[in-house]
């Protein structure tokens, strides 16, 4: 299914697994996902359906006109984690930002002394640099950002 709205995630459309959220402020935007339904003959479940919702939780993110923003259970429980000291910890950890890294700008970059943990033939040591990173990681997420599509001009 992302194949199919590729050009269309995170700026129109949102999809999780078999869920689609459309953030249209103007008809048009929905009507673009409805002729993208038609034309790869893909049927909407009714009941399953709203249109007009107000803001709120979906599927882990908080949703309203400002944004998406992400639910602070998810970010609390970062938060309130200790440092990892197994390769399954470091691993949970990596997992629990990976739900959330389009909140976290250059992830990647930002956490690679602890990806090195997981390199193969390395040994998991959890030292200063992975520290730091962490504690960094913790700060960051107690404001995260809201993210929202560009505004011209």
């Amino acid at each position: 299914m992302v194949t199919l709205f590729h050009d269309m995630m995170h700026k129109e459309i949102e999809i999780y697994v078999d869920d689609i959220i459309c953030k249209s402020k103007t008809e048009g935007d929905l009507r673009h996902l409805f002729y993208r339904l038609r034309k790869y003959h893909l049927k909407l479940n009714s009941t399953k359906c709203s249109f007009g919702v107000k803001p709120g939780r979906v599927l882990g993110f908080k949703v309203s006109q400002k944004g998406v923003e992400v639910d602070l259970e998810k970010v609390k429980a970062i938060i309130e984690m200790s440092a990892p000291r197994t390769e399954k910890d470091v691993r949970g950890f990596l997992g629990r930002l990976n739900y959330i890294c389009r909140f976290i700008s250059q992830l990647t970059s930002k956490c690679e002394p602890i990806f090195k943990l997981l390199r193969k033939n390395h040994t998991v040591k959890w030292n200063d640099d992975c520290q730091s990173t962490f504690e960094k990681i913790k700060q960051y997420l107690t404001k995260p950002p809201v993210l929202m599509p560009p505004v011209l001009g």
